[in-house]
């Protein structure tokens, strides 16, 4: 993939005063058709029990996914949607980091589907995501 870096530089810039931001979101490669990023398990991520939210790992995920999917498509004609998520949480973390990657399962012209694996320090799963996006034309 032609100027890798820069596509990171942008794609982390652009996430400034959004979700990603707020959660610490962090993408770290990008290739041809996976996405790959991390985020802190703090008091921003976690649940009142001290665990890491679900709902920070399906953030994690459908923010990877989505990348990787914008990517795939012509970003002056077309936008991604996502227009169905899954995620099954299949072990906790109180402290550190997760690392996602997001990778391509079908690559359609209107549909896409990508599978997310996030996990820890120890190569541990902590969740196993599904999306899927839609490819829309813009107005």
């Amino acid at each position: 993939m032609k100027n890798k870096t820069r596509i990171i530089e942008k794609v982390n810039t652009r996430a400034s005063n959004t979700l990603l931001s707020a959660l610490d979101i962090k993408i770290t490669d990008i290739g041809n058709n996976f996405v790959c990023g991390k985020m802190p398990v703090n008091q921003k991520t976690k649940q009142p029990f001290g665990f890491l939210h679900g709902g920070a790992s399906v953030a994690l995920a459908e923010t990877l996914g989505s990348i990787g999917g914008g990517l795939q498509i012509d970003q002056k004609k077309e936008n991604i949607v996502g227009i169905e998520i899954n995620a099954s949480h299949l072990k906790s973390i109180k402290k550190g980091w997760v690392f996602g990657k997001a990778t391509s399962v079908r690559i359609g012209r209107k549909i896409q589907v990508w599978e997310i694996l996030i996990t820890d320090t120890n190569k541990n799963i902590i969740c196993k995501s599904r999306l899927t996006l839609a490819v829309i034309t813009k107005k």
